[in-house]
């Protein structure tokens, strides 16, 4: 029977992972850091495994088909993770939404993956990942592309003490990646102030512009465009909850609500497809179920590719909307 191990499976979306997994009839296998707290889930086996454990990394990814990385910051997890899938010959899916890690991968990975037949894709997940995958879906048909713009609209966002510590790293770096002028971009960018007009009835936002997410690298992989970027709504991290509530309770983190846009700019001409819900947290996780169950079955090719570039992104949004991840809403070119 086909394994899915599950690193990361004492936090918030590592139980929303194995959930999924369970709920679908598949075999999970549990891991992380710590022992008792694996145990203590009560859902599955467990092979505990740290980060700067090697060994034991490389013993989880040879007794699984595939792991769902749901443990980060991923610049210090992605790589110890991605290295024992390589090793232990399992597919890999994680949750990053740090645009470095990913480049990582497929700077580092493409040749080890492919020589292992193995296939990994990074940030399949909320940020990023349904962005990517949106993109490819609002620009299917449509050339000579001159800007996508990923905005996300996010209220009530309940941040875990993993995404803090990752919110930290993500803004407080100054080595920046974009993506202009048809080619990737290096070096710091000063945020701007920007206006980005989502459907009512949420309207027109101030937005954080650009984002460090990973869209710059992952987008312009399936989509030719000469420029990429990401926006998130200014008042996401203003609102009073976003930093304080590491040990609400799952129901309680489950309120938010979300619009990602994806806005086409093709000469004087512009479309868009936007995503619509509750629970970002329950859309990754779903996200990245489909994901690895899709790896396992042989939806993708040895090597390392990003979601809009291994699945077809409107036949799996769609899938996920069918899943209630969120609502959909694609240009009629896609």
């Amino acid at each position: 029977m086909t394994v899915f191990a599950v690193y990361g499976a004492t936090g918030h979306t590592g139980r929303l992972v194995t959930a999924d997994l369970l709920a679908r009839g598949k075999q999970v296998l549990l891991s992380g850091r710590d022992p008792v707290a694996l145990a203590a889930l009560g859902t599955g086996p467990i092979l505990p495994a740290a980060v700067d454990d090697p060994a034991a990394l490389r013993a989880l990814a040879e007794a699984a088909d595939v792991i769902v990385h749901c443990a980060g910051p991923f610049t210090v997890t992605g790589l110890p993770v991605a290295t024992a899938a390589v090793e232990g010959g399992a597919h890999y899916v994680d949750h990053s939404v740090e645009v470095h890690p990913v480049k990582l991968l497929f700077d580092t990975f493409q040749d080890k993956a492919q020589r292992a037949g193995i296939a990994m894709v990074p940030s399949v997940s909320f940020y990023g990942g349904l962005g990517d995958l949106l993109a490819g879906a609002s620009a299917r048909g449509i050339a000579e592309i001159d800007r996508v713009t990923v905005a996300y609209h996010v209220h009530n966002w309940m941040m875990t003490h993993g995404a803090v510590e990752t919110a930290g790293l993500l803004f407080a770096g100054t080595d920046r990646i974009g993506y202009a002028d048809g080619e990737p971009k290096y070096g710091f960018v000063e945020p701007r102030q920007a206006v980005f007009a989502f459907p009512p009835p949420v309207g027109p936002r101030p937005m954080i512009a650009p984002v460090p997410f990973p869209e710059a690298v992952t987008v312009p992989r399936h989509t030719r465009t000469r420029a990429v970027e990401a926006q998130l709504t200014t008042r996401t991290f203003e609102e009073d909850q976003a930093f304080t509530s590491e040990k609400v309770d799952p129901a309680a983190r489950s309120a938010s609500e979300f619009t990602i846009a994806a806005q086409i700019l093709a000469g004087p001409a512009s479309t868009a497809g936007y995503l619509h819900g509750r629970d970002l947290w329950s859309a990754a996780a779903l996200a990245s179920v489909e994901a690895a169950i899709r790896l396992t079955e042989g939806a993708a090719k040895a090597g390392v590719s990003s979601p809009g570039e291994v699945f077809d992104p409107v036949e799996f949004l769609s899938t996920l909307a069918e899943r209630g991840a969120f609502t959909l809403d694609l240009p009629a070119t896609a």
